[in-house]
């Protein structure tokens, strides 16, 4: 098997996780609070959930990963005010269709302060770090079913598949429930 130059793998990580960390600034630029916590129907999650629940979980995926301490606690709770404190990761659809985001522009700095955390610990990284095993076979019950465990190797979840599963993909996969969404409000989406 081919293996790519480790400088190659970094620089195409970081651009990817940077690109996608703009959609959604373009997202939230071009949303206002009445899109963004639109009730559609029972059963369709707002926007808000999207937004916190990728960011949020992007903050709780950094500390598997780097051993930082998330940055969401009590004080910005107080401030982004979301209906749930919760990325609801392990709720129900019907639990989180209440989902809904108090103060927009606090939401907007909690979610830059997490983006650029990330984009700054990827700008620093030894790609010697990619390989280390964050979560090792066989996966606890939790773990097993994600579309982690069904990328990791045979030794378990790396700090490069963090990335790229907990990070990337999962980024992209909110994005494009987001996209959706935004023809539900009467807006555009934002790629081709």
């Amino acid at each position: 098997m081919n293996t790519l130059p480790e400088g190659l793998l970094l620089d195409s990580l970081q651009r990817r996780m940077h690109t996608m960390h703009g959609l959604y600034y373009q997202a939230v630029e071009s949303m206002d609070l009445s899109h963004v916590n639109h009730f559609e129907r029972q059963g369709v999650l707002p926007i808000a959930f999207s937004l916190f629940h990728y960011t949020n979980m992007q903050d709780a995926s950094f500390m598997l990963i780097t051993g930082v301490t998330p940055v969401w606690n009590d004080e910005w709770q107080s401030r982004v005010q979301m209906t749930i404190n919760d990325h609801g990761k392990h709720k129900t659809v019907d639990e989180m269709i209440h989902q809904r985001i108090g103060d927009y522009d606090a939401f907007k700095e909690y979610q830059r302060t997490v983006f650029d955390r990330t984009e700054n610990y990827l700008a620093k990284i030894d790609p010697n770090d990619f390989t280390k095993v964050l979560i090792t076979r066989p996966f606890p019950p939790m773990v097993a079913s994600t579309y982690s465990a069904r990328c990791a190797g045979p030794e378990g979840i790396t700090v490069l598949d963090g990335f790229e599963c907990w990070l990337y993909q999962h980024g992209l996969r909110h994005m494009g429930e987001i996209e959706l969404a935004r023809g539900l409000v009467g807006l555009q989406g934002m790629t081709s």
